[in-house]
């Protein structure tokens, strides 16, 4: 099997993914989950492209929501994986597709609720997330999953990746039907850039929901 660099999303931590790289690891795989948070995009890229670089072989990498602008800014890679990701190339931010999509639909697009602090973060609405990334969890999954979430700063708003790796490496983007963090259109941009589309009826986070189906999916393409 090839390795496994997994990418996890803003505001979340390699913990949220125990569950799913647990199962992995039991089946032999080599599998590394950088920590990605509260740092920028070119950093993280950069720090994503040396684990890459020193890989025995070319990894697959798994890459939820925010970490697909990482993702997008990698080279070297055998196959990508969108976890109902971001897909972007330079120029594409998180406020851009926002715009794109106001002006495409005519409304404000689906995303979590969130807060700006003095110190330039942002905090999701505890409140809200429940049912906008966590809706088909148990209740002690999406309590522990929630538990784990922390501040981004404001900042990633405005970063968009350093290249359009999925534009020359096989891909694969899972459609997520419950999602209620991204807006559909904005998960149907996405995924048309993407070789495979696989549609699961799960919401933002399948990672905890559906971790079996999830790592049997990696699983094929290590």
């Amino acid at each position: 099997m090839r390795p496994l660099i997994v990418l996890h999303g803003s505001w979340h931590q390699p913990a949220h993914f125990d569950d799913v790289v647990e199962r992995l690891r039991r089946e032999g795989a080599d599998v590394t989950v950088p920590d990605l948070g509260g740092r920028p995009i070119a950093e993280t890229t950069r720090t994503v492209q040396e684990l890459v670089d020193r890989a025995a072989e070319s990894p697959v990498v798994l890459a939820h929501s925010f970490g697909g602008l990482t993702a997008s800014g990698l080279h070297g890679v055998a196959h990508l994986i969108f976890l109902a990701a971001i897909v972007s190339e330079p120029g594409e931010t998180a406020q851009y597709w926002i715009e794109r999509l106001r002006e495409e639909t005519g409304r404000e697009p689906d995303q979590v609720p969130s807060t700006f602090d003095d110190a330039g973060l942002t905090h999701l609405d505890l409140a809200a997330v429940r049912e906008a990334m966590y809706a088909d969890c148990t209740d002690a999954v999406a309590e522990r999953a929630t538990g784990l979430l922390r501040p981004e700063p404001v900042t990633i708003f405005d970063e968009s990746p350093e290249g359009a790796a999925w534009k020359d490496t096989p891909t694969t983007y899972v459609t997520c039907t419950e999602d209620r963090a991204l807006a559909p259109e904005l998960v149907a941009h996405c995924a048309a850039r993407c070789e495979t589309t696989v549609t699961w009826r799960a919401s933002h986070s399948p990672y905890l929901s559906r971790p079996v189906e999830l790592a049997t999916l990696v699983r094929e393409r290590l």
